[in-house]
């Protein structure tokens, strides 16, 4: 295969210097966050925020500080090195170099904002224990459920976001997205009590705001109304072009809400729902109910013979 390997390795070096010379504002760096690296970093900040039960910590009371004090230096140092590489790549397009010491303050900044992210996490768990009759236990809620793991991610992802570190946010919020199919926008601002059910197929846009004490289930989109550079926009639809649910809301399966509009408070928002307006408080917005056909009427339907039964 020497000659094949030898062609191959020419072919794609012709494929780079085209991508880099079109790339004529490319910001060119040594190196990118690594995601690999930063699963790592995540596994050890869990491990930091939840020792026993997701960090696998057995030793007695008093030991358990030092356990976190070790999670906690691994984690922060791999985020260091991961922070570091972002701001070389965007020093890159910046008229002015960053400060040297911007990736130690980042790091710094977020370690202080980790006992919001283990209260905020903590009520995301016990609205999911009381919104499904299914949990046993807040603990079986911690270690398995899927949107558990994904608004975990995210809220670590929102405060490096937030930060100046999007590109490691995004990574992080992508782990998430990989092992539970859960697509949630580290910009996405999300309070407290937040649970979300099953969630295959959610998708949060990175400024949509969302209430304390709301419910999403499955296949639930939170999105945008036109693709920027498909249609033209002003700052609001740039900046602010996803929705605002309120506080005590329920969105069913399917729903798709796209646009800066409000979903009241205590608002329901049922099944297959298509949205591009404003909700008063306190609605319920349905699809109208399926029909079940007569007896006469379902036997027309199937003498058609493209249609079959399941």
């Amino acid at each position: 295969m020497t000659a094949e390997i030898a062609a191959t390795v020419t072919a794609l070096s012709q494929a780079r210097a085209r991508w880099r010379d079109r790339q004529t504002h490319r910001s060119v760096a040594a190196h990118f966050p690594r995601p690999q690296a930063l699963a790592l970093a995540v596994e050890q900040l869990a491990a930091a925020l939840y020792p026993v039960r997701l960090g696998g910590f057995r030793g007695a009371v008093a030991q358990e500080d030092a356990f976190v004090a070790a999670a906690l230096g691994q984690a922060l140092a791999i985020l260091r090195e991961q922070v570091a590489s972002e701001c070389a790549y965007w020093s890159g397009w910046s008229a002015e170099p960053f400060d040297t010491d911007q990736p130690d303050l980042i790091v710094r900044l977020f370690a202080a904002t980790l006992p919001d992210i283990r209260a905020l996490t903590d009520s995301d768990v016990e609205a999911a224990f009381v919104g499904d009759p299914a949990a046993r236990t807040v603990d079986e809620v911690l270690i398995s459920y899927p949107g558990a793991l994904a608004v975990l991610h995210h809220r670590i992802a929102h405060q490096l976001f937030q930060l100046g570190a999007p590109i490691v946010a995004r990574v992080i919020s992508e782990l998430a997205n990989a092992r539970t199919g859960i697509d949630i926008h580290p910009g996405a601002t999300i309070g407290p009590s937040f649970f979300i059910d099953h969630g295959t197929g959610v998708v949060i846009g990175e400024s949509a705001i969302i209430g304390r004490n709301v419910r999403l289930y499955q296949h639930v989109t939170l999105g945008a109304r036109a693709p920027l550079g498909l249609a033209p926009v002003g700052p609001r639809e740039r900046f602010a072009r996803h929705p605002i649910v309120e506080d005590d809301v329920t969105i069913y399966a399917g729903t798709t809400i796209l646009g800066r509009v409000t979903i009241g408070r205590g608002s329901t928002i049922g099944g297959n729902v298509w949205l591009l307006r404003d909700v008063p408080p306190g609605s319920v917005v349905v699809q109208p109910e399926a029909l079940i056909l007569e007896e006469h009427r379902a036997r027309d339907l199937f003498a058609d013979p493209g249609i079959r039964p399941a």
